[in-house]
């Protein structure tokens, strides 16, 4: 085992609180496993899915720090389109020049040429450094409320949240009590990431932790400019790896996070396993991300985190979609509407995701002084109106035999299933009027059919291998229609 590093900045953290229940703001104590996980594979592959994760289906990441001070990055760029090892092994320079990641900012300023870096040196001057945003943020943090954000989330109907620690950057949003080796007082004063760990808990969500693991520019500052320099600017030596160990276990032991949620990589000799079984230890239904090492997935995970992306089909492992609503984590001054995606974008996106095993991670980029856009609330509230309505058809679903259908119309239609009742769900993403609507490929003959929203049953009919449902009458318009249809699902 790697040492543990002493004190630096300095905070306080009552570690020996437990909650009643799970709507609680204290930091939650189980009972360690009867048999406790070791540091061996076949020990952690024992550990399963936990049910929670698998049914909660939406969640919320926030991706807020000293990089929300400028907010800036360019928003041409569509990670859809160039987050793939394809575009950026081709085209990696253009990517990295032109990043759209705010939270990218002190790299991308540092790109000779750069459109961020003639930003910076215009605001801030030649003589400004990152660093100087420290001060200009915690100044600005003053009066955020914890409380307010989690509202939003729970309103949007979110069941757990993942933010953001210590990203690229290295700076830390919790008084870490771990000496940073190169840079001292490089973590905030206030505790962030226990005063909204608090008022997620109370709201009866969940808290997870992200941290940056692969990449730290105050270790390793390499400007990266290409996918080369990306894979050789990962600090590596026992410096470092003490150094990110004796974070996350004290992330763990402090705040008990529900998801273990690290980015890029994670260096060997840190002893991840060591570090799984602890945490499995300590947090039994806690879940471990796929990016521990540099390609994902290639040790041991409970789930696999494609980004700005879902999967074509059903996928026998699960798997979180982690997206922005725009294209950008951090929160970026220079997206508008057209950058963002819209609301019924949003939850159709959802609803593909959920078709397919998957849960959807949604970022929100705050301002500097916690701020959320307007843009993004409005969309966080659709989400959850659509939600109070629809999330029958989602929250505590599996995976149908199939995933995707069409009306005769040509509409999507995604299909999910409760277990305990055999209850399928095909969910129609897109309006649907003509006062029917017609599932095609369909041979399955229910017995009951209902439209989430509406108590009474709809008249309904089966013929050459199609379902006809037939609308109620004054039929809102919403994003997409989940039907309920009794009699053909598997139960246990």
């Amino acid at each position: 085992m790697l040492p543990v590093i002493l004190v630096a900045c300095q905070g306080d953290s009552d570690s020996t609180r437990a909650p009643d229940s799970l709507c609680s703001p204290d930091p939650p104590f189980a009972e360690p496993p009867e048999a406790p996980y070791t540091a061996a594979p076949d020990s952690l592959a024992r550990h399963e899915l936990p049910e929670w994760y698998d049914d909660a289906k939406f969640g919320i990441m926030i991706h807020w720090g000293l990089y929300s001070v400028p907010a800036w990055a360019e928003a041409t760029l569509d990670p859809e389109i160039w987050v793939t090892p394809f575009m950026l092994i081709l085209f990696g320079h253009e990517w990295y020049k032109k990043n759209p990641y705010a939270e990218w900012y002190s790299n991308t300023i540092r790109i000779k040429g750069s459109r961020a870096q003639e930003y910076h040196l215009n605001t801030y001057g030649a003589d400004s450094v990152y660093a100087d945003f420290q001060t200009l943020f915690e100044e600005q943090t003053a009066r955020w409320a914890p409380g307010q954000w989690a509202d939003l989330f729970r309103e949007a109907g979110a069941k757990y949240v993942v933010l953001v620690t210590k990203h690229h950057d290295g700076f830390a949003l919790w008084p870490s009590n771990v000496e940073h080796p190169l840079r001292s007082d490089w973590c905030s004063r206030r505790d962030y990431v226990e005063e909204l760990s608090a008022a997620v808990r109370s709201r009866c969500m969940r808290m997870g932790l992200y941290y940056s693991g692969g990449i730290d520019w105050t270790f390793e500052p390499k400007v990266i400019e290409d996918l080369q320099d990306f894979i050789t600017s990962l600090p590596g030596g026992p410096e470092y790896a003490a150094y990110v160990d004796a974070h996350w276990r004290e992330l763990i032991e402090r705040y008990r996070p529900a998801v273990l949620w690290n980015d890029i990589n994670y260096p060997t000799a840190a002893e991840p396993f060591e570090l799984f079984a602890h945490y499995y230890n300590t947090v039994p239904d806690g879940v471990v991300n796929d990016r521990w090492a540099l390609i994902p997935g290639l040790i041991h995970h409970d789930y696999i985190t494609p980004e700005y992306r879902a999967l074509s089909e059903i996928s026998e492992k699960k798997f979180e979609t982690v997206r922005g609503m725009g294209r950008s984590f951090g929160y970026n001054r220079n997206e508008g509407q057209g950058e963002y995606l819209s609301a019924e974008e949003l939850i159709h996106q959802f609803v593909d995701v959920v078709s397919k095993n998957g849960n959807l991670l949604l970022n929100v980029g705050p301002m500097a002084d916690g701020t959320i856009p307007r843009e993004q609330v409005e969309r966080l509230q659709a989400m959850g109106r659509w939600l109070n309505t629809n999330g029958e058809a989602f929250f505590g679903s599996r995976p149908w035999v199939r995933a995707e259908g069409t009306t005769a119309r040509g509409m999507p239609v995604r299909f999910t299933q409760r277990i305990e009742d055999g209850t399928v769900y095909a969910t129609v993403v897109g309006s649907v009027s003509d006062g029917a609507v017609t599932i095609e490929n369909f041979p399955e003959r229910p017995s009951h059919v209902g439209l989430l929203g509406f108590e009474a049953p709809l008249n309904w009919s089966s013929d050459n291998g199609s379902l006809h449902i037939m609308l109620p009458g004054n039929l809102p318009e919403r994003p997409a229609y989940s039907f309920a249809i009794s009699g053909i699902g598997r139960t246990e």
